[in-house]
C-alpha cells in the first residue's frame, strides 16, 4: 500500500512509452478518426477526451485508492454539483440542502423549485446560534431532531467542513440515516481535498468538488468533478455532462494533472500554516467567532479527529473582527496575503464576505485562506495587521 503523497504523484499516469512523457500533453481535438462503426474510447471532443481520461482515473484514485471508483470531470465545480443534482432529481422529487453551504446553493434550490422538486432545509433549533454568528443550525445536529426531513427524500447534500462556516458533519452517520430512508448522498469534499477525507469510504454515494481551490492550487484553472463507486450513477452524471455541454478544457485537464502531484506538500504545508495562524489569533480579543477544524477549542474538532485525516484540517481559518471597516482596515494592512476570493491557492487570500452579500455571517467576517508561505511569515503578517486595523 503506498502513501498518499505517493500515490499523487503517480495517480493515472500512462504505461512508460519509451521517448515520451511521463504526463502526456493535452490532445486538443473536436473530433477524432472514426472509420466503420461509431464506437471505440473517443469519438467526439463533447463526450470524451484523453487528457480528461486520465485526470479522471488519477482522481479516482485519490478519492477511492482501495475500491474502483468513477470520475466525471467538469468545467467548474459548479458544474458538477449541478450535475449531481440535476442528474438525480426529477419533478416530484425531494432533495435536504444545508442552509450553510456554498453561496450558491439557494441559487440552486431556486431552480430546483422551479422544476417541481421539493427542497427541503433543516430550520434552526431554538435558541442556537454558532460563533459564526450565522442563524442556521449545522445540518447533522438540525437532523437529530428532524429526521423526518429525510422521509420520502431522493438525495441528501452535505458539505462538511463547510465553506464559510467551517462546521464539520457526520458523513457515516448522516449517510446512514439517509440510506435508510432510500436516499442518496453527495458530500461537498472541497475544502477538505481527497487527501483529508473520503467520503465514498464514509458512506457517500458522491464525492463532489471545485478543483478550482485545493484540489489544482494555483489559482489559475477553474475545473470540477464528480466521483462515485456507482457505474450507473456515473452513467447518469456523464451524460449530463454530454447533454449541456459542460465538458473541462484538455489545457485545463492537463493542468490539474500537473498539480496533483504536489497535492499532498501543499496540503501539509497549507494545514500546518492554517493551525499557526488559528492559534495565534485565539489570543487576540479582537477576534471572535474562531473557527478551524484543528482547533482543540473547536466545536467540530472532535469529529473531525474522527473522521478527516490525521494533521489534514484544511487551509482555511474563518474569524469575526468588530465591525466592516475593522474587517477590511485589517485586510488593507496584510503584505503576504492578497485580499480575492476562492481558497486553496499557493498564495494565501483573505476576504470579508459579507461583500458578496449570499452568506449568513456578520459585517466582519473574514475567511482566510492560507497558502504555503512559512507559517511564521504569515502569523507575523496578520498579527501585524491586527495591530495596524486598531487605529
Amino acid at each position: 500500500m503506498t502513501g498518499d503523497g505517493t500515490r499523487a504523484v503517480r495517480a493515472g499516469l500512462p504505461e512508460p512509452v519509451a521517448h515520451e512523457p511521463a504526463l502526456p500533453g493535452p490532445v486538443f481535438a473536436a473530433h477524432f478518426h472514426l472509420p466503420g462503426e461509431a464506437t471505440g474510447p473517443y469519438t467526439y471532443g463533447r463526450d470524451t477526451n484523453p487528457t480528461w481520461t486520465r485526470l479522471e482515473a488519477a482522481i479516482g484514485e485519490l478519492e477511492s485508492p482501495d475500491e474502483p471508483a468513477h470520475t466525471v470531470a467538469f468545467a467548474s465545480g459548479m458544474a458538477a454539483i449541478t450535475a449531481v443534482l440535476f442528474s438525480q432529481l426529477r419533478t416530484g422529487d425531494a432533495v435536504v440542502l444545508p442552509g450553510d453551504g456554498y453561496q450558491l446553493l439557494p441559487a440552486v434550490g431556486a431552480r430546483l423549485e422551479s422544476y417541481g422538486i421539493e427542497v427541503r432545509t433543516p430550520r434552526p433549533s431554538s435558541g442556537h446560534r454558532p460563533s459564526t454568528g450565522a442563524s442556521h443550525t449545522p445540518l447533522d445536529a438540525a437532523l437529530d431532531s428532524q429526521l423526518g426531513i429525510l422521509d420520502g427524500a431522493r438525495l441528501l447534500w452535505i458539505e462538511t467542513p463547510s465553506n464559510p462556516g467551517l462546521d464539520v458533519y457526520d458523513i457515516r452517520r448522516l449517510a446512514d440515516a439517509a440510506h435508510a430512508r432510500g436516499a442518496l448522498v453527495a458530500v461537498d469534499n472541497t475544502l477538505a481535498t481527497p487527501l483529508g477525507q473520503r467520503p465514498l469510504d464514509l458512506g457517500a454515494d458522491f464525492s463532489v468538488a471545485s478543483g478550482t481551490k485545493a484540489l489544482t492550487g494555483h489559482g489559475d484553472v477553474l475545473l470540477g468533478y464528480a466521483t462515485t463507486r456507482d457505474a450507473t450513477l456515473a452513467d447518469d452524471v456523464r451524460l449530463w455532462r454530454k447533454t449541456v455541454g459542460a465538458i473541462p478544457g484538455p489545457m485545463e485537464s492537463w493542468l490539474a494533472h500537473r498539480s496533483l502531484a504536489t497535492l499532498a506538500l501543499r496540503v501539509r504545508q497549507q494545514a500546518e500554516g492554517a493551525m499557526a495562524l488559528a492559534t495565534a489569533l485565539a489570543g487576540r480579543p479582537e477576534v471572535t467567532g474562531l473557527r478551524h477544524p484543528g482547533l482543540p477549542s473547536d466545536p467540530s474538532h472532535a469529529l473531525a479527529v474522527r473522521q478527516m485525516r490525521p494533521g489534514r484540517f484544511g487551509c482555511v481559518v474563518s474569524f469575526v473582527l468588530p465591525d466592516k471597516a475593522y474587517a477590511e482596515r485589517f485586510l488593507a494592512a496584510l503584505t503576504l496575503v492578497d485580499d480575492a476570493t476562492s481558497f486553496g491557492g499557493v498564495r494565501s487570500t483573505a476576504e470579508r464576505r459579507g461583500r458578496w452579500g449570499g452568506d449568513d455571517v456578520p459585517e466582519g467576517f473574514v475567511r482566510f485562506s492560507v497558502g504555503v508561505e512559512e507559517p511564521e511569515d504569515l502569523v507575523a503578517d496578520a498579527l501585524r495587521a491586527l495591530d495596524a486595523a486598531k487605529a
